[in-house]
């Protein structure tokens, strides 16, 4: 498995270690959230005024095994499920952190697993095993916290509310309305008969339903159209070669020509280690058809789990004009949480944009739970609007879990007198 490491320019074991992981599954976190969303250079190899390099040192990792520069020599070595995924980087962790010259002097730093889109789904796996593990002291491991960005955590709520977030933006009418939501239906019929490799394949419907009805709305940004754009939004490929197989196009959107050349080109040279039979991305499409039957699963109780039994600072953020994690549906599944009646109670505070001080989101915070609003971003929340993110991201690794030890206190209080007033 292969991971970037860049370490922080500021000295000292205060500055936290950020993980970032990619979506997919098969998007590479050392091409694409490396050069195109939060590292220090960008796909053109000039500065990134919006990097996370300014506030922490930064691991990427290529995850899971197949993808980017990981690789494996067979093919029935790649993961199947989410839990095979968190069990890989936990052999990865405990190699970073115990026996790697780079990692070892990292076990005392302030650590967090940021994300995006399908790497939610792997954070929340991943940091219950690490966080056990740590328990177990089977790794010396200062874990802090995980933040979950625009992520997949429950589909089929995301599903459910392609529609309905369509038709409130004028984007789709009441025809438009009608199809989208009997096919993300569809899909839910196949979860609830346990047919987990069709309702992926009805992922795929549903989103062509869509383009033909939005004239060809962008997925990762919905107030961005065009022929290119469209293209990139549609995220899976219907291939066939005898049976059904899908490409996924996220991956297409993840591993451009540009991004492609780069990472084959001059990165790998640069490098030097990357075996030759070993392409950038060349076994990205194999990791996702491994991983079909496993797409469409929830992983809300694993994150109910990390809220509820852990100190882990578990954050959420999203992005206002994402459409394939969009907001309504993410607020969902936010709602079967245990802590939900009390964390809609807490204060909602703005956040001003750094640099022209506009209000740019929103945040809550109950307790060990955050969520960060974030206005004028789509799926790719530092790639549209850095500044605000960056600021959250500074936030959220400055921050104790409990900040104000009354809040608690106050809020169970609070949502008590308003249980007592509703039965009354």
């Amino acid at each position: 498995m292969f991971y970037w490491l860049y370490e922080s320019p500021t000295p000292g074991t205060n500055v936290p270690l950020i993980m970032w992981l990619q979506g997919g599954p098969g998007g590479s976190s050392t091409g694409f959230g490396n050069f195109k969303e939060i590292g220090p250079l960008d796909v053109d190899q000039k500065p990134r005024n919006t990097t996370w390099l300014s506030a922490a040192s930064l691991l990427f990792v290529d995850n899971p095994v197949g993808t980017g520069f990981s690789y494996v020599d067979t093919l029935d070595a790649l993961t199947t499920d989410v839990n095979m995924i968190a069990e890989d980087m936990l052999v990865l962790l405990k190699s970073f952190f115990m026996e790697s010259k780079w990692g070892i002097k990292y076990q005392h730093t302030p650590f967090y697993i940021f994300c995006e889109s399908y790497g939610g789904k792997m954070t929340a796996a991943i940091s219950q095993v690490l966080y056990q593990a740590i328990q177990n002291k089977e790794l010396s491991c200062d874990f802090k916290g995980l933040a979950l960005g625009d992520s997949w955590i429950s589909p089929i709520d995301s599903m459910l509310n392609w529609g309905p977030y369509l038709h409130t933006n004028s984007i789709v009418d009441n025809q438009g309305l009608y199809r989208i939501n009997a096919s993300a239906y569809q899909a839910l019929d196949y979860i609830q008969s346990g047919q987990w490799t069709k309702a992926t394949d009805q992922f795929s419907e549903c989103e062509n339903v869509i383009l033909e009805n939005s004239n060809g709305v962008n997925f990762y940004n919905i107030l961005k159209w065009g022929a290119d754009e469209a293209q990139e939004s549609n995220l899976l490929q219907r291939r066939h070669s005898g049976g059904k197989v899908f490409e996924p196009r996220i991956l297409n959107v993840l591993q451009t020509d540009k991004l492609s050349a780069l990472m084959n080109g001059p990165i790998r040279k640069k490098l030097n280690i990357i075996p030759q039979q070993v392409q950038w991305g060349g076994q990205s499409e194999k990791v996702f058809q491994h991983m079909m039957a496993d797409f469409m699963k929830p992983v809300v109780d694993i994150v109910n789990n990390l809220i509820e039994k852990t100190p882990l600072h578990v954050v959420v953020y999203t992005g206002q004009l994402d459409l394939i994690c969009c907001t309504p549906g993410t607020e969902k599944w936010i709602e079967s949480l245990d802590v939900y009646p009390k964390f809609l109670t807490a204060k909602r505070t703005s956040i001003p944009d750094p640099v022209t001080n506009l209000t740019s989101g929103f945040v809550k915070t109950y307790k060990n739970f955050s969520v960060y609003w974030i206005l004028g971003a789509g799926h790719m929340a530092p790639q549209d609007n850095g500044n605000t993110v960056l600021a959250m991201v500074k936030r959220v690794i400055s921050t104790p879990v409990h900040p104000n030890p009354y809040q608690g206190l106050f809020l169970d209080l609070e949502a008590w007198i308003l249980h007592w007033i509703k039965k009354v």
